[in-house]
């Protein structure tokens, strides 16, 4: 009996009628005798609301907090009273529901009172979403006759206490899915299982980061041996570029699993950053899908022995980031300049995107999201004080309103003459390159540009994959 992970996002579980195809699908693979764990996201929309609410709370507005907890209350019954009748059922998920909201709103009252909120009170606020969500999946599953029953992951999924950005535990977390996990899918269980969140040893929910329901569901999938980890979304697959600014963006068939981090990593949406690290070792397949449109196969992401003849697989990009350079006549031959600044940009919880050097050693730049790029620029500053007065560091400047472009494709590996073509084509679209950066793998290109010319860079870049896509296939 194979055994599947699938997991169900946002807008997977969006509506009463979104979530009436995840039981259908469901029901297809449990029917083909398959085990299925499910793992869901918050409905659509409603972590935004929760960070709302924290946000209302912390500035005293009790009305406008208690306004959105209340929508969310009824939100959520209100898809109850759809998706299930009158019952058992019904009403033992129609007190748990009842019961998260209550707290939610003595949470967001004690963040008034207090005026302040941390990082464990934020999270343990946000999580009400998934919550909320797997409660009704599973209530829903049951009343189709599936046997569910919902999960918190906080009973498997063990973190440090890095409220916001939560790292799992790997060795308890193994132990608990296990031992505790694997039990219930050999007594006919389908769980119904949180995304997005874990719990500390001290029993405090933490998050794993924006779109980590994703990672959760690798998790899982990595510790039961799964089969496969389908990641269920709105498309119908892994796109060579954002089909909003290139309308000829089409669904690739396969993606190595090196391919599709890089994607992430570089701005595709269709994955979190994390999601390959925990089936990686195991060698076992992902695949991403469209909950509405479940006859496309999707894009299956596996190892490296995937063909990967095309040269330029996908181009994808990063908006609402700095340029941040260190540069100064002083720094050759100086060492521990470069470290010290990646350090002081960690220690303000700035994610460095890229880094490029010039071989001459007298600057140095990288790439931070922009709300963290004044406050990195300060830490630097600070660290490197001494050598700021002895002028062997001339300045930290900012460059505001750049972005990202990556070319990703495992056949650029050892093919001459690929980053010629991308920046001659980047020359010919009128679009200036201001830093360059390109790993030691060979898999992606990355360059930085000026926001405003994003759309023409990516179009542009985006004409050479499907040329090399043309060729591969014999076409065009």
């Amino acid at each position: 009996m194979k055994t599947l992970t699938m997991k169900f996002g946002g807008t997977s579980v969006g509506s009463p009628e979104a979530i009436g195809n995840v039981i259908a699908i469901v029901q297809a693979e449990l029917q083909r005798d398959q085990r299925v764990m499910v793992v869901v996201s918050a409905f659509a929309g409603v972590t935004d609301l929760l960070y709302e609410t924290v946000r209302e709370a912390v500035a005293g507005n009790k009305w406008n907090y208690l306004s959105a907890s209340q929508k969310l209350r009824e939100r959520h019954l209100e898809a109850l009273t759809i998706l299930t009748t009158t019952g058992p059922i019904r009403d033992e998920a129609q007190a748990a529901i009842e019961k998260l909201a209550d707290q939610h709103a003595q949470l967001c009252q004690a963040v008034t009172i207090l005026g302040d909120v941390t990082p464990r009170i934020t999270d343990a606020i946000v999580t009400f979403g998934e919550r909320w969500s797997s409660i009704i999946v599973a209530a829903a599953l049951q009343h189709a006759g599936v046997n569910a029953t919902a999960y918190d992951s906080g009973q498997f999924i063990r973190t440090d206490d890095r409220h916001g950005s939560a790292t799992p535990i790997w060795g308890e977390t193994e132990t608990l899915i296990r031992d505790q996990l694997l039990p219930l899918l050999d007594q006919g269980v389908t769980p119904v299982l949180t995304g997005f969140m874990g719990m500390t040893a001290d029993g405090h929910h933490t998050t794993l980061g924006r779109g980590g329901s994703d990672y959760s569901a690798a998790i899982y999938a990595a510790f039961t041996e799964s089969d496969e980890l389908v990641i269920w979304t709105d498309v119908d697959g892994v796109m060579t570029t954002d089909p909003r600014i290139d309308q000829r963006a089409r669904v690739l068939p396969n993606v190595s699993y090196q391919e599709v981090g890089e994607l992430a990593f570089y701005g595709a949406k269709v994955l979190h950053p994390k999601t390959v690290q925990p089936i990686l070792v195991k060698n076992i397949p992902m695949r991403v899908r469209n909950t509405f449109n479940p006859q496309h196969p999707g894009t299956l992401i596996g190892p490296q022995n995937i063909p990967t003849a095309t040269v330029i697989k996908a181009v994808t990009s990063v908006r609402h980031v700095s340029l941040l350079t260190v540069s100064g006549r002083g720094m050759l031959g100086v060492p521990g300049i470069a470290g010290r600044t990646f350090l002081a940009t960690a220690d303000v919880g700035a994610n460095i995107l890229m880094i490029s050097q010039a071989s001459s050693e007298q600057h140095f730049c990288f790439v931070v999201m922009n709300n963290k790029a004044l406050e990195a620029r300060e830490a630097i500053e600070a660290a490197l004080v001494d050598e700021i007065e002895r002028e062997d560091v001339d300045c930290v400047e900012v460059m505001p309103e750049v972005a990202i472009v990556t070319a990703v494709g495992a056949g650029m590996r050892g093919t001459p003459g690929v980053a010629g073509r991308i920046f001659t084509q980047m020359g010919e679209a009128g679009v200036n390159v201001i830093a360059i950066a390109q790993g030691a793998s060979e898999v992606s290109v990355s360059f930085v540009i000026a926001e405003a010319d994003i759309d023409q860079a990516v179009t542009a870049l985006h004409d050479l994959a499907l040329e090399s896509i043309a060729a591969v296939n014999g076409s065009g």
